[in-house]
This record gives C-alpha cells, sequence and structure tokens, in this order.
C-alpha cells in the first residue's frame, strides 16, 4: 500500500499547488532562517531560474525531534509561519510543509529520498548543505544523495557553510547567543531580526500606572532570549510597527515570581487584548534588576524609552522586506 505525505503548501501568489512538471527543492528544518538558508536559497533560485522551473522549500511541522525526543523539548527559534513568511521573502516560488509521521520519520533514507522527495515533487534540481541528512535516524548523506539523483537525472548542488568570524552559521549558535541575550550578535547571523509572538492578555497594568503601558504576551511557543530590556520593534496583528522597549523577565521591584514578556509600544495608544503581537529583537540595554521603589523605577523607564526612540529608525528599517503575503493549499500525495 503506497504511503501517503500530506502537508501544506505555501506561496505569495495565487492559485498555489504542488507542481507536477518538475521544479527545484531544498530540504531541511530551516529553523530561524539564516544565512546559511539564505545562501541556500539563492543558489536553488540560481539553479531553476535558466529552466524556467519553481524554486521550492520542503520543510517540517512539527519539528521531528518533537516525536523522536519527547522528553526532551526544545523550543524552536520561528513558529511554522514565521519560517514559511521568511523563506518566501527570500524569493522562493513557494514553501511546501509537510505532516511529520512516525511512518515519514521510519523512512530509510532511500525510501525518503524515492517516496518522499522524488515521487512527491518530481525535482529536476536538489539543493541542499554539506551537512545534509536524511532518512531513518539521519542515516542519507550527500554521497546517497548524490548517487540517486546521477542515476535519476536530477542535478545535485552542494552549498557550503557559510561562515561568520571563522564559524559556520547554524540554528545552535544563534540559539546560545539568544539565551545569553546577544540579541544584536544573533542578528547578524538571521536574515532578519529574532522575534517571538504571542497573544495580549491582561496584566496587573503596573506599566499603565507609571506612565508606561505594555502588552502582556502569553502563549510564546518559541524561544524566549535572556532576561532583560531590549529594544525592538513590535508589530500589530494589522501590520502596523512600532519602536518597542522590552521587558523579558520578573517583575523585581514589585516582588513578582512569574516571568513576562512585555513591550511597551512608543507612539501606540488603544487597546489590543486577544490580539496576537510579534516583537523582534534589536538590541539589549540592560538586566533586570530591583529598583528601591516606583519612582526609581520610573526614572529609569524614561531612559530606556529615550535609548529605544533613538535606535527605533534603524530598527524598523531592518524589517522593510520581512513580510509577505501567503496564500495556501492542503496537499496529500
Amino acid at each position: 500500500m503506497p504511503r501517503i505525505f500530506s502537508g501544506t503548501v505555501f506561496s505569495s501568489t495565487e492559485g498555489v499547488s504542488l507542481p507536477e512538471n518538475g521544479c527545484g527543492i531544498t530540504v531541511g528544518n530551516f529553523d530561524g532562517v539564516h544565512l546559511g538558508h539564505q545562501e541556500i536559497v539563492r543558489c536553488l533560485i540560481e539553479s531553476v531560474r535558466p529552466l524556467g522551473l519553481p524554486s521550492i522549500a520542503v520543510t517540517f511541522d512539527p519539528h521531528p525531534a518533537a516525536l523522536l525526543c519527547p522528553n526532551q523539548p526544545k523550543l524552536s527559534l520561528t513558529t511554522i509561519e514565521r519560517r514559511v513568511s521568511l523563506l518566501l521573502a527570500l524569493g522562493l516560488d513557494a514553501v511546501c510543509v509537510v505532516k511529520t509521521t512516525p511512518d515519514l520519520l521510519n523512512l530509510s533514507a532511500e525510501q525518503f529520498y524515492q517516496e518522499a522527495l522524488r515521487e512527491c515533487f518530481h525535482p529536476a534540481a536538489i539543493v541542499e548543505g554539506e551537512d545534509f541528512h536524511f532518512g531513518h535516524n539521519r542515516q542519507g548523506t550527500l554521497a546517497h544523495l548524490r548517487r540517486w539523483s546521477e542515476r535519476d537525472s536530477i542535478a545535485l548542488t552542494e552549498v557550503s557553510a557559510v561562515q561568520v568570524d571563522g564559524t559556520a552559521v547554524s540554528s545552535s549558535r544563534i540559539r546560545a547567543l539568544l539565551e545569553d541575550g546577544d540579541v544584536a550578535r544573533a542578528a547578524e547571523l538571521l536574515v532578519f531580526p529574532y522575534a517571538l509572538e504571542g497573544r495580549v492578555v491582561r496584566g496587573q497594568r503596573r506599566g499603565a500606572q507609571l506612565g508606561f503601558p505594555t502588552v502582556n504576551l502569553h502563549d510564546v511557543h518559541t524561544l524566549v532570549p535572556l532576561e532583560g530590556v531590549y529594544a525592538g520593534v513590535a508589530t500589530t496583528a494589522c501590520g502596523d510597527r512600532y519602536g518597542a522597549a522590552i521587558h523579558v523577565g520578573k517583575n523585581l521591584t514589585f516582588g513578582a515570581v512569574e516571568q513576562t514578556v512585555e513591550a511597551h509600544l512608543i507612539g501606540f495608544s488603544g487597546d489590543l487584548y486577544g490580539q496576537v503581537v510579534e516583537v523582534n529583537f534589536s538590541q539589549r540595554l540592560r538586566g533586570t534588576e530591583k529598583f528601591k521603589g516606583p519612582q526609581a523605577l520610573v526614572e529609569q523607564l524614561r531612559n530606556d524609552v529615550l535609548q529605544v526612540e533613538s535606535l527605533s529608525r534603524l530598527n524598523l528599517k531592518a524589517l522593510q522586506h520581512e513580510r509577505v503575503s501567503l496564500t495556501s493549499a492542503g496537499f496529500s500525495r
């Protein structure tokens, strides 16, 4: 009985569907969408442009590690929606999100190549990074992929890792920087500054009482950077953007014990309760600290906001080409 692979294909144009007459593909998790991923996408687009074929990234949801290591959860750097949007912003024609299942993860390397890649996508070209592995227990290598693709007359391009300061750019390297609070350094390795999103809920309203109202973000499902105060950008559900002073951590001055993610949107007034807001992290201004009282806290918040205002034009400019409109369609093969 043939296996069934299903998922969703996304594009920034109408009438999206999986190609029947050839395409170029790259396969991976693409967590964070960093400079290494950008180089792979660039090479893919260049390889299929002379052929007049669409370029497609194939990724997986949930992350395979969520099924393979359920007792060792590791938060992703991007939601699947953001990952798709960032990949399309690089110029791809489509992103195909394949549903991760035990059957998929149990495919041998050759079965994965034959059934999940060749028969599903009919690729004329495949582009992968030099550390690409696939199939059960990551047993497949580029050597395997080269042998099988040559047999089937599929062009294979291997892309070397992008190096910054002598070290390969990787999702794990970026994760370590974010856990240290070095969002500015992480941004140098990412295509766009790091972001997370959450639903706005009612908090204690202490910020409003102090003259600095904040949005409190809950249901955050991606990695949260180290506790501290950050300069960045907040994007509302309708796409409006504001410079933002972002606080990650406990409100120590008032004895709070719960870690929160809050953002003061500069120049915004209104009600965002129940909406999803995205915050990008551009610079870390300081760590969290306990102040002697509300007045000392207010003085520090004024300084924080002044710093954020001075950085806002630069930070907003960094996000100019980040967002694309998405259309989608389900598939099953």
